[in-house]
Formats: structure tokens, sequence, C-alpha cells
């Protein structure tokens, strides 16, 4: 965190290129695009840059009310989904040489390039600018392999014939990719993937790559299934209904349990009032999806071959999810909407690819659903090796 001299300094400097000044929070995109371009750091400063809301491009006051919902605005900005990777930044209201801003601090990213609407942001003197192709290898290079996260890992052995490459460049390139950086791209396959972070600066494919596009995905990560299992009874000694295990890259792993979750749940039919009829799941199915992709994004895949279960018994549904609480998060502050990722890439994706629509926001909107479908709150139990989540049956 930078001290109030330093910002002072930073505020007054007009030639520097870790700093933007801004008004007013009116225009929302130039501001999110100043912390992908400082998130990304192609100078190689290594030091935070520092966007000041409420300044004038002469460093003077702009007189700016700073309120607790102005505030809010702009933190909402780092899990919004569309900065990715998630940026590190702190937002924080400060009185410099007499005037009230807020100071956005934005860390160098560990993993660049950082994209903002599948843009690629950098500072150039004292403006911003898009990558070039050129620029954004030297991003790619920047990558500091010691502090990567296991799905950002390169998986030793594995080459681009174990991906399938089609879906990557019909599916998920457009969908993480502007469609006018696409016109003008004449990037090979392995540049492309290398700037999405898919491969190590040497081509070698990482973990998120396999979990994603893999062909025998679970050939590389053996605890890369979801074992589904469906009693007829309360207990686990109860008679099986019916099982499953669903393999393979994770978005038809997610559709193929969609198939499952939906095929389980039952609908009671009330008439009432004579002609009006009402239907109601046991189960609402957005909760259950809500709960059964987080337990497969924020998994840990590193060190075990424990899948992620889902035991649908007669009165309840059990979802268990390998590793425990990961980071800043607690049991106290778990469903809050305070966010930390043990997978960070692999959620990254899951956000390209629609599975996820707001960070941070998967457990709420689960409980929400329960709650207004007549469900009880749901259960945690969280455990140094796995959370384990209970959703109890509508009475």
């Amino acid at each position: 965190m930078l001290s109030n001299q330093e910002l002072e300094q930073l505020l007054s400097d007009l030639e520097s290129d870790r700093v933007e000044r801004k008004e007013s929070i009116g225009d929302k995109d130039r501001i999110r695009q100043a912390i992908c371009a400082l998130a990304n750091d192609l100078p190689n400063y290594n030091l935070p840059g520092v966007i000041f809301v409420g300044a004038k491009d002469d460093g003077g006051c702009a007189d700016l009310p700073i309120t607790d919902r102005l505030l809010q605005t702009l933190a909402d900005m780092r899990d919004d989904g569309k900065t990715l990777p998630f940026p590190s930044m702190t937002v924080q209201k400060k009185k410099i040489s007499g005037c009230e801003l807020v100071v956005i601090e934005v860390s160098p990213s560990f993993t660049p390039p950082v994209r903002y609407n599948g843009r690629v942001w950098i500072r150039v003197g004292p403006r911003r600018a898009q990558a070039t192709a050129e620029e954004e290898r030297r991003l790619t290079e920047k990558r500091r392999s010691g502090d990567l996260t296991y799905d950002q890992r390169p998986v030793l052995g594995v080459t681009l014939e174990d991906l399938d490459v089609e879906f990557f460049q019909k599916v998920y390139l457009p969908s993480a990719i502007s469609h006018e950086t696409l016109v003008q791209n004449n990037r090979t396959l392995a540049q492309q993937m290398m700037s999405l972070r898919f491969l190590s600066p040497d081509g070698m494919p990482n973990a998120a790559a396999l979990l994603i596009f893999g062909k025998d995905t679970i050939r590389w990560i053996p605890s890369a299934y979801i074992q589904f299992l469906r009693l007829d009874g309360a207990g686990l000694t109860d008679p099986i209904r019916h099982q499953k295990e669903v393999a393979g890259p994770i978005p038809g792993a997610l559709h193929q349990l969609d198939e499952i979750l939906d095929a389980n749940i039952s609908v009671a039919t009330d008439v009432r009032s004579g002609l009006t009829e009402f239907k109601q799941p046991d189960y609402p199915i957005v909760a259950l999806r809500q709960f059964a992709y987080n337990a497969v994004m924020h998994r840990a895949y590193e060190n075990t071959n424990a899948p992620v279960k889902i035991y649908w018994f007669s009165d309840r549904i059990e979802i268990y999810s390998p590793g425990g609480l990961y980071g800043q998060m607690t049991p106290a502050n778990f469903g809050k909407g305070i966010t930390d990722y043990r997978n960070p890439l692999l959620a990254e994706a899951l956000k390209v690819l629609g599975y996820v629509q707001r960070f941070g926001m998967g457990i709420p909107l689960a409980e929400e659903e329960l709650k207004k479908n007549g469900n009880p709150a749901p259960e945690y139990r969280f455990e140094p090796t796995g959370i384990l989540t209970i959703v109890r049956k509508r009475a």
C-alpha cells in the first residue's frame, strides 16, 4: 500500500505512466481500460499503478463527492468478470493535498496479458493503447511461473495433440477475444493459446487447458470427474437407484450433469381455485447448478484422486468439493460475495463459456432460489480436505 506522501508525489507528476486521473466515473469503460493497462505493467516497473478519481488532468481537485455508492461501484469492477484474469486492486477514500479522492491501486499481474472485454490494454507513455501482437508476446514472457496456481502450471508430457483445438478455435476463442481483434489476428494456434495463458512460454499446455479442452482429461488429472449417486433412502447403505461418473472436459461434463440433475427433480402439481395449476419442484434447478458449478470450479485438483461427489438421498442432496477453503475465504464470509480463487484461469474460462454470470454471486443466487422455492437454507460443513454442502428437500 502506497503512503500518502507517495500518492501526493504521483498525483502531481504529470509525466508518470503509472498514473491516471479521472474527474468522475462518467466513462466507466475508460476506468476499466486503465485498470487493465496498469495490471499489465508493460514497462515492467513491478510497482503499483494508481488511478485518482476526483482529480483533474493537471492534478487539481475536481470536488467530486466521494460516497459509499461510488466506492462500491469502483470496487465491483474487480469482480464483474469484464477484466480477466482478476486484477489485484484496492479502492480507498483518501484526502491528498486537501482534496478528497478515490485512490485505486492496481498491482502488476503475475499472469499477463490481462484483458478488458477481450482486448489487451497497456500504457504507452502517459496514454493508454491496445497492445500489438509483439507487445502481447512480451507480456506473456513476463509471467512468473513460480507463482502460478496449479491450473496454470504446465503438465509434463502434454502437447497440443492432446487438446480439442477445434473447440478452442470455434467456441472459446470467439467468446474470449473481441471480433475486431480476431479479424486482424494472423497468429498461429500456439500463439493464440499462449496469449490466453493456456500454454507456457515454451508451448506446453497447462492443467486448465486439459480441464477445458482435453481429449482424455482424466488420464492426466485423475480427479477430474464427478460422481453422481441417487439412493432410495436417507442413508448410504440404502439401495442405489442410479449412479453415474461424469468425466471429460469440464464444459461437456457440466452439460451432462445439467441433464442428470434435471431428470432427477420431481415436480408437484397443485390445482388451486378450480382452474389455476401451480407447479413446484422439490429442488430448484438453478440452485443445484450453482452449487455443482462452484464445487467443480473451486475444488482442489492437485495431489488428490477424489472426485466431486453429488449424493442424492430421499430427503436431501449432498455436494462434496475436495479441497478446503482457499485464500481469504473463511466460514464466516463464505457465500457473502467475498471471492478468492484456487483455480483463477479455470474460473475465467467458465466465465467466458457462460457457466459463471458474475464472480462471487453463485452461492447467494443459489440460497435465494432455495428460499423462493420453499426449501430450507443450505448447510455448509467445512473441513481441511473439503467442503460439504447439504441441500434439504422442500417440505
